[in-house]
Parts: structure tokens; C-alpha cells; sequence
């Protein structure tokens, strides 16, 4: 039955990021959830793309959207979409975005799809089935050293406003890997640390939309997912750390050393 789940849900991300691809450069309303916190009317349109067809196929499903609240009966099936992982980028036409959508049966994250359509890279993931890229096997890479690896960040909307230690975790962090990369969307960085072109990934405030399907697709692909200081990771916490699992003790080390006071 899970395959049945991939395979509708790679349907609706495909369909959504290609309608995105087709409406690049074409964005004619932008609203604003915070100060620098965009959505426009392409989220919304291919959230309904997405919502249609999940709901066409599974109408007792209940849906968690980016732009919508929980929705739908109460059920053990939960879709967990982002229509548009990268909207500030997809806005200024930066040719970075892709569509996330997950399933969690009993909480629990059993499904995932990211869909790139810049690349045409479909991600995909079960529970126990592996992790894929355009239905090729993925994996972690093998590097074993921080000082060797590619890792990447991001940072939370509200860093104007509030005050957290994102920047001095990259102050630190910077110092200590080969390479730090900021592309502003998180469900791909997560794809890239499952398919081995990142070495790690750590964010702050992240939404569960963010980090559903992607965080799967690094477990599956062999990775670690814990939080900064390598407690259990969940969607509905507030930070992630992924990695190979070799240099997952060294970040994890970073962090407890500049934890705030």
C-alpha cells in the first residue's frame, strides 16, 4: 500500500513543480508572513494542486499544509506538504526551490517525495525501502573528517527580530569544515545529505513541512538525523542536524560548546 502512497504523491509533486517551473518569473501577488518571510500566489496554487489530488485519492486523509492549518478528519493517515520550499528564492527568480510532500501513518513519517523540477530530480523514500534519485539507489557519503565535508545551513526568518545562536554556530562551524553552502531550501539540502553531495545539514526553526520528507530520505539513505546536541529528532521539534553519521559526534561537539548560557 505504501507504494501506492509514493507513487500519488510523486504524481502531485510533479504536477506542482511543473507547474512552478512553467510560472517562473511570473509571480504577480507576494504577501507577508513576517518581515522576510514571503508567500506568493504560486504556494498557494500548487498547495492546491497538490490538496486536489491527494484528496481525490484519499478523501479521510487529514492534510497538513505550509499554507493551510490541519485539515480534514481527524486520521491516523497524514499528508505533510510544503508547495514551495524556497519561495523567497523562487520569487527573485534564483533557480532553487522544489516541492516536499510526506506521509506519516500514526505520526510517524512512512513516505516521502522531493521534487526538483529545475533538475527533474524526483526524491524519493519508505520507510524501510531505501532512498532514490529518479528511482536510482542514494546514499550517504563517506567522509569522515568535518574538516572534509561540504556541510550546509540555513536561517530562520526571524533572525532580524530574535535573537539565536545561528550565527555563532556558523561562526564556529565555518571554521571547522571544508565548505558551508546556504541554498534556502531546507528539503533539498536534506535530499543532498541522502544522495551524498552534502556531508551535513543543521537548521533552527524549522516547520514540520520542512523537514518531513527529507529527513527520511536521510535515515533511509543510511544518515543520522538528531537534534543539535543528538537528542531524538522530531518534525515538530525546532532544530535539526543530519550528516553520513561519521561527522555527526564532531558537529553535535560544536554545539554543546556554544550552547547559550
Amino acid at each position: 500500500m505504501e507504494k501506492e502512497y509514493l507513487e500519488i504523491a510523486t504524481l502531485a509533486a510533479k504536477k506542482a513543480g511543473q507547474f512552478l517551473l512553467k510560472n517562473l518569473g511570473q509571480v504577480n501577488t507576494i504577501e507577508y508572513k513576517g518581515i522576510t518571510n514571503l508567500v506568493s500566489d504560486m504556494d498557494k496554487e500548487a498547495e492546491e494542486i497538490i490538496v486536489s489530488i491527494l484528496l481525490e485519492n484519499y478523501p479521510q486523509h487529514q492534510i497538513l499544509a505550509e499554507e493551510r492549518p490541519n485539515q480534514g478528519p481527524a486520521s491516523e493517515f497524514k499528508w505533510i506538504i510544503d508547495p514551495l520550499d524556497g519561495t523567497t528564492n523562487y520569487v527573485h527568480g534564483y533557480p532553487c526551490f522544489a516541492v516536499s510532500i510526506a506521509l506519516a501513518i500514526r505520526e510517524e513519517i512512512m513516505v516521502g517525495v522531493v521534487y526538483d523540477p529545475l533538475l527533474d530530480e524526483v526524491f524519493s523514500s519508505q520507510k524501510g525501502g531505501g532512498a532514490f534519485l529518479n528511482q536510482k539507489p542514494i546514499k550517504v557519503s563517506e567522509t569522515r573528517r568535518l574538516i572534509s565535508s561540504l556541510v550546509a545551513t540555513g536561517f530562520s526568518y526571524d533572525i532580524i527580530t530574535q535573537d539565536d545562536n545561528s550565527l555563532i554556530y556558523f561562526n564556529h562551524m565555518v571554521k571547522h569544515a571544508q565548505g558551508i553552502r546556504r541554498n534556502g531550501s531546507a528539503a533539498l539540502e536534506l535530499c543532498y545529505v541522502a544522495a551524498g553531495r552534502l556531508d551535513g545539514f543543521w537548521e533552527h526553526k524549522l516547520s514540520p513541512w520542512d523537514m518531513a520528507a527529507g529527513s527520511l530520505m536521510v535515515t533511509e539513505a543510511g544518515g543520522r538525523v538528531t537534534t543539535f546536541t543528538g537528542n531524538l529528532f522530531s518534525i515538530y521539534g525546532d532544530e535539526i542536524l543530519t550528516t553520513n553519521g561519521n561527522i555527526h559526534e564532531e558537529m553535535i561537539q560544536i554545539f554543546r560548546q556554544n550552547q547559550p548560557v
